[in-house]
């Protein structure tokens, strides 16, 4: 497999680097920073950062999230029904999770609370990353009742946007901003597979089977019509709302419509491996699969594993990264090898390749720059210069979930 070509290469390289130091200098070969050391360190400089983010933003917007930076330095905030409000409180989740600090805990509860109002979103598919996200790792660590509510809600408001006629969850209503004039129907898009989750915890809470049928339906429609024979996937398929028919197939994030854009095939992963996870079905084990061997595979895919924004990109300038994609993966790959045991040590090298990169100085930022977020060079919407080649919430959120996972390994 080419990954493991490029792994292989890269490890020799290193190893007969090593040697050739050690013989001229008769010194010992540096020891490659252990899994634990790694993981301490970067949760003490997420620790810093935060300290330091929330003493800003309160000071700005109080109990609003901050999603990016903007190009003049400026915090750019998530509103509470943005997509992305749900990341922020998860990621301080995830640092009360490794720490155990009660101050990380009351940040955690702080700014969660302050998203209560998103359980009841019904105009478009995001309130699974609202709430999951953040009322969701809420109720696993403390086990609060009213978190476990919310959750059971944001799947109720979920569920409305179901479409019988064509088995899918519509993503966005056509009056929304974003979408107007362009002459969709009943869009769907790679990333609800990421909201299907919700449903799934929601029959865990309820024992009511309606919430996973949706989303196993949503799941295995989403196979049929939204991947290619390469199981790469297109970002939206737009369904015909009477008829429930593929009217047409686009790329809206990517850089064409035939083109593989790396978030939205890092979301397919994620969202197939866990509704293996959940629903048992081995058709959606076997799609995680296929999506993990173009993604491992993929020829276009730089040796550091941190894909650029699109696969098939191509520009005389320098194409910018995406490490949001690759920390996607990273968790996804990190959840699967617990499925796939016929290709789990080749998942583990993969993702270890890719935490080992974006904990390095090329990926993770110095403590105070980079707007106090954790990872540099993401892309949010190339084609609006939205969020490109800058820091998201949401890549710190899925790198701070995969060091967890890789931790309890």
């Amino acid at each position: 497999m080419i990954w493991k070509i490029k792994y292989l290469t890269a490890l020799c390289c290193l190893i007969m680097l090593m040697s050739s130091c050690k013989k001229q200098n008769k010194v010992e070969a540096p020891q490659v920073e252990t899994k634990e050391a790694l993981i301490a360190r970067v949760f003490a400089v997420a620790e810093d950062q935060y300290t330091d983010l929330i003493s800003k933003i309160d000071t700005i917007s109080p109990l609003l999230n901050p999603r990016s930076i903007n190009a003049d330095g400026s915090y750019r905030m998530a509103y509470k029904e943005d997509w992305t409000s749900g990341f922020f409180p998860g990621s301080l989740w995830f640092l009360f999770e490794q720490t155990k600090k009660e101050k990380w805990k009351v940040e955690a509860e702080k700014f969660t609370a302050a998203l209560d109002s998103a359980q009841f979103v019904k105009w478009n598919h995001d309130v699974g990353f609202m709430i999951q996200n953040s009322f969701g790792h809420g109720y696993r660590l403390t086990g609060k009742e009213a978190y476990k509510e919310a959750v059971i809600e944001a799947a109720k408001s979920l569920s409305t946007r179901y479409r019988p006629v064509a088995k899918v969850i519509q993503s966005w209503d056509t009056d929304a901003p974003w979408i107007q004039g362009k002459g969709l129907d009943m869009p769907v898009i790679i990333d609800n597979m990421m909201n299907l989750n919700l449903l799934y915890q929601a029959t865990k809470h309820t024992s009511d089977s309606l919430y996973s049928g949706i989303a196993n339906a949503h799941a295995s429609t989403t196979i049929v019509h939204q991947y290619r024979e390469d199981y790469s996937c297109y970002h939206i398929v737009d369904y015909d709302h009477i008829t429930g028919k593929v009217r047409n197939k686009v790329n809206f994030q990517g850089f064409s419509d035939e083109s593989s854009w790396a978030r939205g095939q890092a979301w397919g992963l994620y969202g197939y491996t866990e509704a293996y996870k959940h629903s048992g079905k081995v058709e959606f084990l076997n799609q995680a699969r296929q999506i993990a061997h173009f993604i491992m595979t993929n020829d276009k895919t730089p040796n550091d594993y941190i894909p650029y924004w699109d696969y098939d990109a191509t520009s005389s300038e320098k194409i910018p990264r995406d490490a949001s994609a690759a920390a996607v993966v990273a968790s996804a790959l990190l959840e699967l090898q617990k499925f796939d045991k016929e290709n789990k040590s080749q998942y583990l090298e993969y993702s270890e390749v890719v935490l080992r990169n974006l904990s390095s100085k090329a990926y993770l930022a110095k403590q105070g720059e980079n707007g106090n977020f954790l990872l540099m060079h993401s892309v949010g919407n190339f084609h609006e210069n939205n969020e490109t080649d800058a820091p998201l919430n949401y890549a710190d959120y899925y790198f701070l979930e995969a060091l967890l996972k890789w931790r309890n390994i």
